[in-house]
């Protein structure tokens, strides 16, 4: 890809995120959990927006993880396992501009799988 194609790429998925970000906000009852996706690694946190603190997060370079379906999937089910242990049991899924397939797929459903409701 040239260097063109990537800034209008970019540029797409921060268009998306502001409009999925101006919908949805999280509080201590129902946090927003954010992903975000390298060409490396995922990365998810909960979120309150109310008083900008981080309730739980997990990265996947620390479990020793890439950013492929599989492990994509494992980094959901540790993160679903946090979720609990905070006591949360519901959340706002935040796909942070990213399209709602692949790796972000994965997460989402292995966090579903886990009965994290959203």
């Amino acid at each position: 890809m040239t260097g063109k194609t990537l800034k209008i790429k970019a540029a797409k998925r921060l268009q998306r995120k502001r409009r999925i970000r101006s919908k949805i906000s999280g509080c201590a009852t129902l946090p927003r959990i954010s992903v975000f996706r390298s060409n490396r690694f995922i990365s998810a946190q909960a979120i309150n927006d109310e008083q900008g603190t981080t309730l739980a997060a997990v990265h996947s370079k620390t479990l020793g993880l890439k950013a492929n379906m599989e492990d994509a999937a494992k980094a959901g089910a540790v993160f679903a396992q946090t979720l609990k242990d905070a006591g949360i049991n519901e959340v706002t899924f935040d796909r942070n501009g990213f399209l709602y397939h692949g790796v972000i797929k994965a997460f989402a459903e292995a966090l579903r799988a886990n009965e994290i409701k959203f």
